[in-house]
C-alpha cells in the first residue's frame, strides 16, 4: 500500500517533508471546506515546492456539485498548479450517469494538459447520509469515464470511520471492482492503525490519512507530527509483511 498524508497548508507540508521517507503522496486539501475541500492554487504550488521532488502531490478539487464544466475548470487549475493526482469528490452526483459525466469532463481537462496525471473519482462511504451515488458504483464510474482510480472517503467528519459505514467485506468488493477494471483502489475515512490489517488483506492500493497522524488524533485542531507518520508507516509495513507470509498480525 501507498501512504497518502493530507496536510492543511504549507507549514504542515513542511512537517510532511521531514517524514518524507515514511510517506508516498502528499495530499493538498482544505479540511474546513469539507471532507475533500479544495485549497487555493497558490497553496498547491507552495506545497509542491516544499516537499521532495520525488514525492507526488495530490490535490482535491472539492466535494463537488453536479456541474461538469465548473468541476473540469477546477481540476485543470489543480493540475496546472502542480498536482499529479487530481481527486474529485462526487458529493452532488446522485446517479452513476451524473458521476460519469462529471468525471469525463475532468479526465479530458486534466489529460489534455498533462497526460500522465492521475484522475481519482471519489465517492463516500457514508453516501446514505448525504444522498450521493452508492459507494460500489464508484469503480464503474471511474472505469467508464477513463479515470485512473476509485476512492472512498467519509463525507461527514463526526468521528465515524470508513468501516462504520462500509464494512471490510464491502470494501473488499470495492477494491475487487476497481482492480477488475484496471483502476487503482484508494480508501480513506478516519482510518486508524487498527484498520491497516483489513485494508492490507483486501488489497488496497492507497490508504489516505490525516487525523491518525495529527497530534491528539484531531484532524482539525491537531497538527501533523512526523513521528506519528513514521509510526503509522511502520505499522503499515508490519501488516504488509505479515500478510505476505500469511501470518495474522497481532494489534
Amino acid at each position: 500500500m501507498l501512504l497518502l498524508i493530507s496536510p492543511d497548508g504549507v507549514e504542515e507540508a513542511l512537517d510532511c517533508a521531514k517524514a518524507a521517507e515514511h510517506l508516498d503522496i502528499v495530499d493538498v486539501k482544505k479540511p474546513d471546506e469539507g471532507s475533500l475541500g479544495a485549497n487555493f492554487p497558490w497553496v498547491i504550488r507552495e506545497i509542491r515546492d516544499a516537499v521532495p521532488a520525488d514525492k507526488p502531490v495530490s490535490a482535491t478539487v472539492g466535494d463537488v456539485p453536479y456541474k461538469p464544466g465548473t468541476v473540469a475548470q477546477a481540476a485543470l487549475g489543480a493540475v496546472v498548479s502542480g498536482a499529479t493526482y487530481i481527486k474529485v469528490g462526487l458529493y452532488g452526483c446522485t446517479t452513476p450517469e451524473q458521476g460519469i459525466e462529471v468525471m469525463r469532463a475532468v479526465v479530458r481537462a486534466v489529460k489534455d494538459h498533462r497526460p500522465e496525471a492521475l484522475v481519482v473519482a471519489s465517492g463516500y462511504a457514508d453516501a446514505h447520509r448525504i444522498g450521493c451515488v452508492n459507494p460500489l458504483a464508484v469503480p464503474d464510474i471511474a472505469a467508464r469515464s477513463g479515470a485512473d482510480a476509485a476512492m472512498l472517503d467519509t463525507a461527514i467528519k463526526d468521528g465515524t470511520r470508513l468501516f462504520d459505514h462500509v464494512p471490510p467485506d464491502v470494501c473488499a468488493e470495492f477494491v475487487r471492482l476497481a482492480h477488475e477494471s484496471g483502476r487503482i483502489a484508494a480508501l480513506a475515512g478516519s482510518v486508524k492503525q487498527a484498520d491497516l490489517g483489513p485494508l492490507s488483506r483486501i488489497g488496497t492500493d492507497i490508504v489516505g490519512v490525516r487525523g491518525a497522524v495529527c497530534e491528539g488524533g484531531d484532524r482539525n485542531a491537531g497538527r501533523i507530527q512526523p513521528h506519528l507518520v513514521a509510526a503509522f508507516r511502520a505499522e503499515m509495513d508490519r501488516q504488509a509483511q505479515e500478510h505476505a507470509v500469511g501470518v495474522p498480525a497481532v494489534n
